[in-house]
């Protein structure tokens, strides 16, 4: 599933040839920054070789979760390999909701987010993010053995139907189905966490869910939930880094490809997805 980049391609550059459909490749504190100009706006950047405090939001397994009080996960594995390849430090992590990733980065409490946030031109307008790590499309998910049998998006009329707050699944239920009309916006719940979306469906509360689909994969093997189809995307993760914060965009893309060649990323990637 790995697909290796050049570290000095930039990253729209590698968006473009990559395309749509390529398979799954691919923290500091606040007296560390200073302003600096990029994109015509005002900016921070972290001191070179210093300390990064990285962001995430637990409930996306098995990129980022809780177990026994521990925060762990494919971005938590990974981005630590990553750090550790750079000149700098990995200082520790901050946990947010999913949609809170952003302000914080802006706001200068972390300087990285490793939260499985796909690139896209809405995000690429607010933050800078590194090569992609990982791709994925989105999933349907719906209860085990219910009578709820969705082969498309157009069957979800009608049905309650939710997805995390901020999310690319979020995103596929307003513009694909409430703008077009195929979706009453009633009928759309959002939650601050996919945890709380898989108990409501389990409790029958929503009749479906819209999903990465890694993480619906983890959800089917451990709830009463299974996958009732997958809706293609093309859908990219990469690391975000405030705007104009060129050195550690730089020091993640080069922690990537040494993951990459030295096989970290595989074994990784192997410890948390078990069909890899």
């Amino acid at each position: 599933m790995e697909h290796r980049t050049s570290v000095d391609m930039d990253r729209r550059t590698y968006v473009k040839v990559v395309g749509a459909s390529s398979v799954a490749g691919l923290t500091g504190t606040a007296g560390c920054v200073g302003s600096i100009s990029g994109s015509g706006d005002e900016s921070t950047t972290t001191e070179k070789g210093g300390k990064l405090t990285a962001g995430t939001a637990p409930g996306f397994p098995p990129f980022e979760m809780k177990k026994g009080g521990e925060l762990v996960g494919f971005d938590i594995d990974l981005l630590e390999a990553v750090v550790s390849e750079s000149e700098y430090t990995l200082s520790g992590w901050e946990e947010f909701e999913f949609k809170g990733l952003m302000p914080a980065l802006a706001s200068e409490k972390i300087d990285v987010i490793a939260g499985a946030m796909t690139i896209n031109d809405e995000r690429d307008k607010k933050i800078d993010f590194s090569n992609p790590y990982y791709s994925a499309d989105q999933s349907i998910l719906v209860r085990k053995g219910g009578d709820f049998s969705p082969s498309k998006l157009g069957d979800f009329s009608g049905h309650p139907v939710g997805a995390q707050k901020g999310t690319t699944g979020e995103g596929i239920i307003k513009d694909e189905l409430i703008s077009k009309g195929k979706l009453k916006e009633s009928n759309y719940n959002s939650y601050g966490s996919y945890v709380l979306a898989v108990e409501d469906l389990v409790n029958g509360n929503i009749d479906a869910i819209v999903i990465d689909k890694p993480v619906a994969k983890t959800f089917q093997s451990e709830r009463d939930v299974s996958i009732a189809f997958t809706y293609e995307t093309g859908e990219q993760y990469g690391f975000g880094v405030r705007q104009g914060d060129s050195e550690v965009q730089k020091a993640l893309n080069s922690g990537l490809k040494a993951v990459r060649d030295s096989g970290k990323y595989a074994e990784i990637r192997n410890k948390w997805f078990s069909d890899s």
